[in-house]
């Protein structure tokens, strides 16, 4: 191993390389006199990416490298330090990297004067204290966040010292839950407010604390400056504010739920007693019993002295119907409104629908005839709910006390308010229970009722049944009618002798007509009852309405041209465009023209028309025939339907059955006006949009 011998200054030479070119201080000295122009920088200049020719000759003054906002600030602070007569200080500023990062410094500096004690430099050496900063800002970050945290937290907060338990802070909801000041809480020890409600407990949650040094929830009772308890969820933390170990306190008020609870479960029992009297008063099947059932209840669960029910409606002028009452007080039974003077001052005094409670009958200023009968029944508190039957005033349950005041609590008229619901659906109970005893007293009246009933729909039945006979009667004759024609034709065609025969062109068209004839029969048949056992189909299009009308008319003409029938169409061409099934809408119109040509002499006159009605479009076949009588009107659009008149034959009721079927399918109405003698006027409806 080589042996090293150096000389006192050769070690202090390595000392200052390592302090001053290799360590984290950079030595500075530069001018006085702004930008500071530096005379002397050490190499370690190089850990924010400068070199220390850059400054040496001149290229870098000292005041480039510093933030720009903080240059003013710095000079500011030399000022006052030179005013005070002070040489050498310490600065904070920012200093930006040759790379553009921008790095906290602290500057420990020496004002160098001349011999005259001119001021001429500045030396001194600079450290690098950006990330001893960013641990104050978080320091600080997080005192603010536990400050605005522990101030605005919606739950009472406080800060206590650990050896004596005084107090250092609160939150605002601190103090408002418990009512006192700052200047009454601060520095005051915990056992001083009695914040506990009982010592006890405040003996043991601190013991308690001692041993686990926390407390996560625990149910406690506190007490305000006003006396007011609070019922609260206790924890405690310790915890490090400026090196000093408090505790912090937090609360989480649940008075209210408390509250709530406890009004849960006495809500509970009352619902539960309810139900019992409730039940026991719905035992009692007469209203007689219901009502004896009911006073008597009542009066022992207000433990009072008198229940009774009154009667008092438009047709009762006041009637005491029921009433419970102990063996030292008087019995109201009896009682009844002395004159009309009485019964209107009840009527103007009491609202009908009212609960009134009277705690002390002295303190309340009656009318004349009332106070009377206060006095009379020794009635010193009252208490009375209406009870509603089918929303009209049945009566009223009254409850009196009668040697001393009774303060009726607010849960004792809720009770009494439910009751009253049950007692009304007892008293419908009770009504029913009499209509029932009196339907069984008039039960063979219904009997006898009931059996001509189903004597009528027998014969409804066989009418129905007649009508049905009557149709494949007519429908029978009509079809055999062609048939027997076709055969005649066929007939004398076959009794000729040659085997090939000659068949003219009136015979083919008349037996063309003849089969036309019969198929149009059949279909009418299958439709008409495809009809009564199936929904119509329908395939929507969107079509002209006066294009789809003139021809109609076009391929009707040859029939209108037959019966000399004048049809005039009184459409708008302008009219827009109809959303239904053209096929089946074409069928209406056909069998409404048709008819009213084929069931009236010849020569009539068919109008046409089309009115445009809110959502809808009204259409009218109408004409100047014989018209149709209001008894066939009714039945026009039935099925299997033949009316009196020779306008109605066997055919025409399952023609419009299926133009009422169409028409319903399509959303609309069909219906006709007409009188004997005035022409028929049909007409149908079709909504303008699907």
């Amino acid at each position: 191993m080589s042996n090293f011998n150096f000389s006192q200054e050769e070690i202090l030479s390595q000392l200052q390389k390592r302090s001053f070119t290799e360590g984290p201080a950079v030595v500075f000295r530069w001018q006085s006199q702004k930008p500071w122009t530096v005379e002397y920088v050490s190499e370690n200049i190089k850990q924010w990416g400068y070199k220390s020719e850059d400054f040496l000759n001149g290229n870098i003054n000292y005041q480039d490298i510093i933030y720009a906002k903080d240059v003013s600030k710095i000079v500011q602070e030399i000022e006052n330090y030179k005013e005070k007569g002070i040489d050498s200080y310490v600065q904070n500023y920012r200093i930006i990297c040759k790379n553009g990062e921008i790095r906290w410094v602290r500057d420990y500096c020496l004002i160098i004067r001349n011999s005259d004690g001119f001021h001429t430099h500045y030396e001194g050496y600079v450290l690098d204290i950006t990330e001893q900063k960013k641990g104050e800002w978080a320091l600080q970050e997080s005192e603010e966040k536990f400050t605005k945290a522990f101030q605005f937290n919606p739950n009472p907060m406080a800060i206590a010292q650990v050896d004596d338990y005084c107090f250092v802070d609160t939150n605002i909801n601190f103090l408002k839950i418990f009512g006192y000041s700052r200047n009454e809480i601060i520095e005051k020890r915990v056992s001083e407010l009695n914040l506990w409600l009982c010592k006890k407990e405040e003996e043991k949650v601190f013991q308690k604390l001692n041993e686990q040094k926390s407390i996560k929830n625990l149910e406690c009772e506190f007490i305000s400056k006003w006396s007011n308890v609070i019922v609260g969820l206790f924890s405690a933390e310790f915890l490090w504010i400026k090196n000093n170990l408090h505790i912090l306190f937090i609360i989480v008020d649940i008075t209210a739920q408390k509250e709530a609870e406890k009004k849960l479960i006495l809500s509970a029992k009352r619902e539960k007693l309810l139900g019992e009297i409730a039940s026991r008063i719905r035992q009692s099947l007469t209203l007689k019993n219901i009502l004896e059932t009911t006073v008597k209840e009542v009066r022992q669960f207000l433990n009072i002295n008198r229940v009774y029910i009154i009667q008092f409606n438009k047709e009762i002028q006041g009637r005491v119907i029921a009433e419970s009452v102990d063996n030292q007080s008087s019995s109201v039974l009896g009682w009844k409104p002395h004159n009309d003077k009485h019964i209107q001052e009840i009527i103007n005094y009491f609202s009908i629908d009212k609960v009134y409670a009277f705690d002390n009958i002295k303190s309340i200023d009656l009318p004349e005839e009332i106070r009377k009968d206060f006095l009379n029944y020794q009635i010193c508190s009252f208490l009375t709910i209406p009870i509603f039957v089918d929303n009209n005033i049945f009566g009223y349950l009254i409850a009196n006390s009668c040697y001393q005041p009774h303060p009726w609590a607010k849960d004792e008229i809720d009770f009494i308010q439910q009751l009253a619901i049950e007692i009304s659906i007892a008293i419908q109970q009770g009504k029913l229970y009499e209509e029932v005893q009196n339907l069984n007293n008039n039960l063979e009246e219904l009997v006898k009722q009931r059996t001509e009933k189903i004597v009528q729909q027998m014969q409804e039945l066989k009418a129905l049944h007649r009508t049905k006979n009557a149709f494949l009667h007519a429908f029978s004759h009509d079809l055999r009618t062609p048939i027997m024609g076709t055969a005649l034709v066929l007939k004398s065609l076959l009794s000729k002798k040659e085997d090939n025969i000659i068949i003219s062109r009136s015979i083919l068209e008349r037996l063309q007509e003849g089969s036309d004839r019969q198929l149009k029969l059949i279909n009418s048949l299958l439709e008409a009852h495809t009809c009564e056992i199936s929904e119509l189909i329908l395939n929507y299009q969107r079509f002209n309405i006066y294009d789809f009308i003139q021809n109609i008319l076009a391929d009707l003409e040859p029939l209108t041209n037959k019966y000399c029938v004048q049809v005039q169409s009184l459409l708008d061409e302008s009219l827009q465009l109809l959303y239904a099934d053209p096929l089946q809408l074409r069928r209406v119109f056909e069998n409404l023209i048709t008819n009213s040509f084929k069931y009236n002499s010849p020569g009539i006159i068919i109008t046409l028309k089309v009115v445009q009605e809110n959502n809808c479009f009204r259409f009218i076949v109408e004409d100047n025939g014989r018209g149709i009588s209001l008894e066939d009107q009714q039945y026009l659009f039935d099925l299997y339907y033949r009316g009196s008149h020779n306008r109605i034959s066997s055919g025409i009721g399952i023609g419009l059955y299926l133009c009422s079927q169409i028409i319903k399918a399509h959303g609309g109405e069909i219906g006709v006006d007409s009188e004997i003698n005035q022409g028929a006027r049909f007409w149908f409806t079709l909504p303008t949009q699907q």
